[in-house]
C-alpha cells in the first residue's frame, strides 16, 4: 500500500471492501462498475464465502485478495488507497481502527458504532492519523435534502422555529429488517434510533444547523411480541400457522409473493426450492411474533436546540409506505417535502404563494446518495488536504450523541436529557477507561 504519493495526483482510487453484504456490495460498490476509471477494487473480506466469491468474480479479484476475515486482509499489503467498511454495527469499531492505522482513508457504513466510547475514539484516531473517515450518511448527498437546505440557505422561510420529520419504515420492512433480520435486537446490532434513525438525527442538525440542547423519547416494542402470537403457531410460519390466510406477515406468502426481492437478500438461491429452503433454515421464516427482536416498532423524540427552535422526530414501523416526511416551519413561510415522491412545496406568508418543485427521479438508492456519497468521498481523498467531509465522522458524532441520549431517556421515561451533560458522562467514562 502506498503512503507517500500525492494523493492529489491520484486518477484512479484503489479500494479494498470489509464486508460484503447489501450495503457493501449492492449500494456502494457498483460504482467502480459504473464509473471504473474512477475506482477499482483490489481486496475483499467477507466470512460468508458465497457472497466473498461473487463479489470477486463480479470485481475481477484475484483468490488470492479474498479473505474470510479483515484481519487476515488488513494483515497484508496493498496498493490500495481507501477501506470501505460496511460489516455489521458491532463490528464496526476494530476494522476501522486498523485500516486508518494502516493508512486507508475510510467510508463507513452507518452507525458508526453501537458505543459511544468507540464513536469518539474513531474520530480521535482519525485526526491522529491525518485520514478521512467519511460515515455513511447517504441523505446529505441526496438531490431531496440538498434543496431543502438551500431554499433554508436562501432565506425564504426566515429563521427555523420548529420541524416535524416523520420516517416511515412500511410494515414489510419493519417486518423484514427488525423483527426477522439483522437490526431486530439491540443487544447484537443497535437501537432502532440508532441503527435506523441515526440518518435523521443527522438530517435535523444538518438543517437546523445548531447544536441540541435537551432531547427527551418516548416508544415501545407495542406489536412485534409473543403476546401477540396466535394460540399454538409454530416457531415458523411454513410448519403450519392456523392463521396463515389471515397473517400479512405470514413468511411463505410474503417472501415467495411480493417479497421476493427481498427473498434476494438472505438467500443466494431465487429459486422457489431455493427461497422456501431458507424459510426453513434462517431466521426470515420465522413467525414475528416468536422472533428475538426486541427493538422498538415506533418512537418519538423531540429536541430542543440552543437558540430555543424545537423539533419532533416519529418513526413507526406500521405505515402502508417507505419515506420520510418533513415539515419546516419558519418565520416567514414554510417548506413542506415528501422524499418518496422527490418533492418540494415552499409557501411565502407574505405573498401567498406556493412554490412546487418536482425532482428528477434518482438513479440509486437512498435518493440517489448512495452514489453521490462514493462519488464525494472518492473527490475528497483525491484532493484532501486535512479538511473534514460533509459527513465525517467528527460531524457525524454530533447526531449519533443525539440518538444515543435519545434512547437513555427512552428507557428513563421520556426523562428530559441535558446533551451538553450526557456528553460529559461519555468522555469521561472514556477517559477512565484509557486510564
Amino acid at each position: 500500500m502506498k503512503h507517500d504519493k500525492d494523493e492529489k495526483t491520484i486518477k484512479k482510487i484503489k479500494a479494498v471492501l470489509i464486508g460484503a453484504g447489501d450495503r457493501g456490495a449492492k449500494a456502494y460498490a457498483p460504482y467502480a462498475n459504473d464509473f471504473p476509471h474512477e475506482l477499482e477494487f483490489v481486496a475483499v473480506a467477507e466470512l460468508n464465502s458465497e457472497r466473498r466469491e461473487a463479489f470477486a468474480q463480479q470485481y475481477s479479484i484475484s483468490e488470492s485478495c479474498c479473505y474470510a476475515s479483515w484481519e487476515e486482509m488488513l494483515e497484508d499489503e496493498f496498493e490500495a488507497d481507501v477501506a470501505f467498511i460496511c460489516t455489521l454495527d458491532r463490528q464496526h469499531y476494530k476494522p476501522t481502527v486498523k485500516a486508518i492505522e494502516k493508512g486507508y482513508h475510510v467510508l463507513l457504513e452507518k452507525p458508526m458504532s453501537p458505543d459511544p466510547q468507540e464513536c469518539i475514539s474513531m474520530v480521535e484516531v482519525a485526526k491522529e492519523h491525518d485520514k478521512l473517515l467519511t460515515i455513511c450518511h447517504v441523505l446529505r448527498y441526496t438531490p431531496f435534502w440538498q434543496t431543502i437546505k438551500g431554499i433554508i440557505e436562501e432565506g425564504k422561510i426566515g429563521d427555523i422555529v420548529s420541524i416535524q420529520l416523520n420516517e416511515n419504515v412500511e410494515v414489510m420492512h419493519m417486518s423484514h429488517s427488525f423483527v426477522r433480520g439483522n437490526w431486530n435486537n439491540s443487544d447484537v446490532s443497535s437501537p432502532m434510533i440508532l441503527q435506523k434513525s441515526c440518518h435523521d438525527m443527522d438530517i435535523l442538525m444538518y438543517l437546523m444547523d445548531q447544536k441540541c440542547k435537551h432531547v427527551s423519547s418516548f416508544g415501545s416494542l407495542m406489536h412485534f411480541k409473543e403476546s401477540n402470537a396466535p394460540k399454538e403457531g409454530p416457531l415458523r410460519c411454513l410448519d403450519g400457522c392456523p392463521i396463515e390466510n389471515e397473517c400479512a406477515f405470514h413468511a411463505g406468502k410474503y417472501y415467495l409473493g411480493e417479497g421476493r426481492g427481498w427473498a434476494k437478500k438472505f438467500t443466494t438461491d431465487h429459486s422457489r426450492e431455493g427461497i422456501i429452503h431458507a424459510l426453513q433454515t434462517t431466521p426470515y421464516g420465522k413467525c414475528v411474533y416468536r422472533s428475538d427482536n426486541n427493538v422498538v416498532d415506533h418512537q418519538v423524540v423531540n429536541l430542543e436546540f440552543e437558540n430555543g427552535a424545537t423539533a419532533t422526530f416519529s418513526m413507526c414501523g406500521f405505515t402502508r409506505e417507505q419515506t420520510r416526511i418533513v415539515q419546516i416551519m419558519g418565520t416567514k413561510g414554510e417548506i413542506r417535502g415528501k422524499m418518496d415522491e422527490n418533492s418540494i412545496s415552499v409557501f411565502d406568508f407574505q405573498t401567498k404563494n406556493e412554490t412546487i418543485t418536482k425532482l428528477n427521479e434518482p438513479k440509486s438508492g437512498h435518493g440517489g446518495g448512495d452514489e453521490a456519497i462514493v462519488r464525494d468521498f472518492l473527490h475528497e481523498v483525491k484532493n484532501y488536504n486535512g479538511n473534514e467531509s460533509r459527513s465525517s465522522a467528527a460531524v457525524s458524532l454530533e447526531s449519533h450523541l443525539l440518538a444515543f441520549s435519545a434512547e437513555a431517556s427512552r428507557l428513563q421515561n421520556g426523562k428530559v436529557i441535558r446533551i451538553a451533560d450526557f456528553s460529559n458522562e461519555v468522555s469521561r467514562v472514556k477517559s477512565l477507561s484509557v486510564k
